[in-house]
């Protein structure tokens, strides 16, 4: 590939941590193409990127026609969503078109039958796959996260000079939070400070929490995502379920321990640090549950009732001190 600048869409609509595990893909195109950065999403995730410095524009899906997007004239198309609405849009676009297996059918036959198949790679390694043929490679720094100051508000920049560690207690399926007990094992291990992040839709959750142990610092409910993620970067250790706060810690380096509900890391979505710095989470998994994982995404609450895969993880205090101490 010549060293002309190159006009890229990348495309993916959502959520949290799919678009944080798409920003090494927007940062290498950037820099190995010297291109411009174009990046399609949906309105309510946009605040994610904007910050970004390799992303020159970003198109909102829901204020943007395909006709506008041609006028663009792009040179490549980048799917990272591959749905198919975003392969329609792909294809109908002047530039060459550029998609990646999802493996649907792999994560099909795990969820339905255990059956897998999955390869033993992480989702942006398979991102990777598809761009070699084009001549762009992974460069081992991991994701990105650029966190826009002037949405931080005074009183959170000031918790920076405390030592306080993280549990994240919201997600976007129920399936995937960390369950109240659990919270409770964790917060009775803390040698440190814990703040609670997360939405109004666990704020009840945090109350309650609050009231069994007053030195909690509770902020659910009342930060936006830009103050979320300095929280999280100003932390010791992030205690959180498989949720966009995750992907936010590992592109911030934190350390970060991972309490799998009804999915699993074989899905390829684990915390990822980039090969050139060392991994820096622990995953604590219920691996003797036949019902796991009952869906690739999650649920507003476990099918069986019993919610056993984060019932029954062990939070170990042996493990947990040793990870603090690495």
């Amino acid at each position: 590939m010549t060293n002309s600048k190159k006009k890229v869409l990348i495309i993916r609509f959502s959520s949290i941590g799919d678009i944080v595990l798409t920003t090494p893909v927007v940062r290498c195109i950037k820099k190995q193409w010297n291109a411009e950065i174009h990046f399609l999403t949906k309105k309510n995730f946009a605040g994610i990127l904007e910050k970004n410095p390799h992303i020159y524009k970003i198109h909102i899906k829901e204020e943007i026609n395909l006709n506008q997007l041609k006028e663009e004239k792009f040179d490549f198309i980048v799917d990272l969503q591959k749905n198919m609405y975003s392969s329609w849009i792909g294809w109908r676009l002047p530039g060459k078109y550029i998609g990646f297996d999802k493996i649907n059918i792999q994560k099909w036959l795990l969820v339905n039958f255990s059956i897998n198949y999955l390869p033993k790679k992480h989702l942006i390694d398979r991102y990777f796959e598809a761009l070699h043929p084009a001549g762009i490679f992974d460069d081992g720094m991991g994701c990105d996260f650029f966190i826009n100051m002037e949405k931080v508000a005074g009183e959170i920049s000031g918790l920076q000079h405390t030592q306080f560690d993280i549990i994240v207690l919201g997600a976007a399926h129920a399936t995937k939070r960390l369950s109240i007990k659990k919270v409770r094992e964790i917060v009775k291990l803390a040698e440190r400070t814990i703040v609670l992040i997360g939405g109004n839709d666990v704020a009840e959750m945090a109350k309650l929490l609050k009231s069994e142990f007053p030195l909690l610092v509770n902020r659910t409910g009342k930060d936006n995502l830009h103050e979320s993620a300095f929280l999280i970067s100003c932390a010791q250790i992030v205690f959180t379920g498989d949720t966009g706060m995750m992907h936010i810690s590992a592109a911030l380096q934190k350390k970060t321990i991972v309490l799998w509900g009804n999915t699993v890391p074989d899905f390829g979505m684990f915390p990822y640090y980039g090969s050139r710095y060392p991994n820096k989470s622990l995953s604590l998994e219920n691996i003797n549950i036949h019902c796991r994982p009952c869906s690739k995404l999650g649920f507003s609450k476990c099918p069986k009732v019993h919610f056993k895969c984060m019932e029954d993880i062990n939070v170990d205090p042996e493990m947990i001190k040793s990870f603090r101490n690495e």
